[in-house]
């Protein structure tokens, strides 16, 4: 499986949007070089899926822009709703990262919630630790290393919305109401 990496982004302050960049360097156990989310831990690294961001488009936001929602990578041609803890994604020439989390809590000045109630981030939004650093750009591909199925905790709810047994403030039914899993 293969996708494009569509946009690059990097942001200076937490709860705030990212901006754009043609490219950027991620470093092994640290995240993209510049980015506020880097360090030790298990979120250095945010990803969408454009069909995503497309379909808060359609909702009300016709505007948006790459990095609206906070995320690094968006990535086009891959069903990053397949993708749970433990998948491997290549980026560009050899940089791999590894999905740790699958939805985050929105903050509470969250716009796009305010301006539409609802969000994509809890519930489609995928966190990753960088294992291997390397530039990554606009316009790489993207490679799927190893695929592991997000699994089912209750009713519908991916179980990876809950990290290493914490809930991470999504519930069933919300992620439900908005994403109809097929």
């Amino acid at each position: 499986m293969k996708g494009t990496l569509l946009s690059v982004n990097i942001g200076v302050r937490k709860g705030h949007g990212k901006t754009p960049v043609a490219g950027a360097l991620l470093v092994a156990e640290h995240g993209i070089v510049g980015d506020v989310h880097a360090g030790r831990w298990h979120r250095q690294i945010s990803l969408l899926a454009l069909a995503d961001i497309n379909f808060m488009r359609a909702r009300g936001l016709p505007g948006l822009r790459y990095g609206s929602f906070a995320e690094n990578l968006v990535v086009d041609g891959l069903d990053l709703a397949r993708l749970g803890p433990g998948s491997r994604l290549r980026l560009g020439a050899g940089a791999e990262i590894e999905i740790t989390q699958i939805g985050k809590e929105c903050h509470a000045a969250c716009a796009i919630m305010a301006k539409v109630g609802e969000c994509i981030m809890p519930s489609r939004g995928l966190f990753a630790k960088v294992l291997r650093g390397g530039p990554v750009a606009a316009g790489d591909e993207v490679g799927v290393l190893a695929a592991i199925a997000p699994k089912i905790a209750d009713a519908g709810a991916p179980a990876n919305l809950f990290l290493h047994g914490q809930a991470t403030g999504v519930s069933s039914s919300s992620y439900q109401t908005t994403h109809q899993t097929a």
